[in-house]
């Protein structure tokens, strides 16, 4: 890959990212205001949950073509597994909206969404 290309995922990476988290902040606000604490809460959680997802697949990616190490299939998927046990205890504890929560499982998909079109929009050619 060239430094050009580099240089262009790299800023597409850093431009999900920001959509990631202005939609997260932006959506539990919103819900918040529209349907209270635990509504808003579990979007939160959603959204943190997907950020999460979100930058494990970026270090995976990253990783490809690096030198391949034993068992990483196991520990990604145990991770997971713990990551989604947390936020299910996070959300029954606190009594968060366990729909809200899906929705902002979303959040990485729609900040994805709004990258393809930002970059039809100002694709440099």
């Amino acid at each position: 890959m060239t430094q050009i290309e580099d240089s262009f995922y790299r800023e597409v990476q850093r431009r999900i990212t920001i959509f990631i988290a202005v939609f997260g902040i932006g959506g539990a606000i919103g819900a918040t205001l529209w349907k209270g604490v635990a509504t808003g809460g579990g979007f939160l959680v959603g959204a943190a949950v997907s950020f999460l997802s979100y930058w494990r697949w970026e270090q995976i990616v990253s990783s490809l073509g690096g030198q391949a190490k034993g068992g990483s299939s196991f520990w990604w998927m145990l991770r997971s597994l713990v990551l989604v046990a947390i936020a299910y205890v996070i959300i029954r504890f606190f009594g968060l909206n366990l729909p809200a929560a899906l929705v902002g499982l979303l959040v990485s998909a729609a900040a994805v969404v709004f990258e393809l079109i930002y970059e039809i929009i100002y694709a440099r050619t």
